[in-house]
């Protein structure tokens, strides 16, 4: 049977942190909460490994929310749609298509499958205006239609919770004994090296904080929370009061305008309770 993995690529997606990411989860635990939810990789693994009793899955796009509860509700619709010859990995049809804004909610996650699968490193990226402006990616051969995957992940969220609200309306009600995975946008490594919005609010240093904060309360109602971030100063001092639990970490980033944030950049893992013994990354 195919285990459910992601169905869409995701700047910033913890694919290949899923391993540390698992290290530093709570052994038992009882409702899970992803705020930011992207890609959904640690989520997938946590259902494939049974931990999962009843998932909280948000994220501030509302078309990303969207896909997954199309994917949930109706992943034989989806399918047929993604067969229907409409979604061709061509230039023109790329930009017909981006061009689009259906209303339909199997034809829009049609849509935004397609366009993550074909454009330019699978970024999600809008303007100003909300519009989606991500230029075509010249793949040869990318799989836009995961026909097995889709019905993987459809049975995977069926016990689960999907909303889109601001991430601090998200936790609302975690409670004592609930994981919580922050995995926000990430603080810039410098005024330059942030690429551009994946919404047109842009997270912001006071929305740092303001995270930093709901951690802090989490904490204090008992929940195993755990974030990652950046290795910056910003981070570091937002969550000096776990400083024993910030684990530094290395992770591959190809996305970005600068040289300074590609390649292997360090990031932080932080917990607000004792995790395993540090990989070898010295802060």
């Amino acid at each position: 049977m195919t285990e459910p993995k992601p169905f869409i690529k995701w700047a910033g997606g913890k694919r290949q942190l899923t391993s540390q990411l698992l290290r530093y989860s709570p052994i038992n635990f009882d409702d899970y909460y992803e705020p930011f939810l992207g890609g959904g990789a640690l989520f997938f693994k946590l259902s494939i490994l049974g931990k999962i009793k009843h998932a909280h899955l948000n994220d501030s796009i509302k078309i990303l929310i969207d896909a997954y509860k199309t994917v949930k509700e109706k992943p034989k619709d989806l399918i047929e749609e993604l067969k229907s010859g409409k979604y061709k990995n061509e230039k023109d049809i790329f930009y017909a298509m981006r061009k689009e804004q259906p209303l339909d909610l199997v034809k829009a996650t049609a849509r935004f499958i397609y366009l993550n699968k074909t454009a330019f490193n699978g970024l999600y990226r809008v303007n100003s205006k909300g519009e989606f402006n991500v230029p075509y990616g010249k793949y040869k051969n990318p799989k836009i239609l995961d026909e097995q995957n889709i019905l993987a992940v459809s049975k995977a969220l069926q016990k689960d919770e999907l909303t889109n609200v601001d991430f601090e309306q998200a936790v609302v009600s975690a409670k004592a004994g609930d994981f919580v995975y922050f995995d926000p946008p990430y603080q810039p490594l410098s005024k330059t090296s942030s690429f551009t919005s994946y919404t047109k609010e842009d997270f912001t240093k006071k929305d740092q904080e303001r995270l930093a904060k709901t951690f802090t309360k989490l904490h204090n109602k008992g929940c195993f929370v755990m974030l990652s971030n950046s290795h910056t100063p910003l981070i570091l001092d937002l969550y000096k009061d776990f400083l024993p639990n910030i684990q530094p970490v290395l992770a591959t980033r190809m996305i970005n305008c600068k040289a300074e944030g590609r390649g292997k950049i360090k990031e932080v893992i932080i917990t607000n309770y004792r995790c395993y013994a540090p990989l070898n990354v010295a802060f």
